[in-house]
């Protein structure tokens, strides 16, 4: 399966870039162990960071971020069979958990409810 791994990324960090890269760490190593269960992770940051840099953005939170941060996610959800939500609250990984419910995604609130493939 296709996964996306959703998670905290501005939650809770006050934008403080250690704290943010340290949730985008949290959720590249599930994705890791994602990978290693033989399905293949994704991360809506993967996507967007780089299409929002490229667009000019600033500052995380101006505009240009705004337009694609979430955006970017909800519609790699088209190209995913599962979602999978870790960490702790976050207005947009629920968001991509309701994303997913409303696409009819499966979704997984623990990587050890993954099925390995074998």
């Amino acid at each position: 399966m296709m996964i996306l791994v959703a998670g905290p990324y501005r939650s809770g960090t006050n934008d403080d870039p250690a704290l943010i890269a340290a949730n985008v760490k949290n959720m590249t190593d599930t994705a890791l162990a994602v990978y290693r269960l033989g399905h293949m992770p994704v991360l809506g940051e993967w996507f967007a960071l780089p299409l929002i840099e490229a667009a000019g953005s600033k500052q995380i939170g101006d505009d240009v971020f705004n337009e694609l941060f979430h955006p970017v996610a909800v519609q790699l959800i088209d190209h995913c069979d599962a979602v999978l939500r870790i960490g702790g609250p976050s207005a947009g990984a629920d968001e991509m958990v309701a994303t997913g419910l409303a696409k009819q995604k499966e979704i997984f609130y623990n990587l050890d409810n993954l099925p390995a493939v074998e």
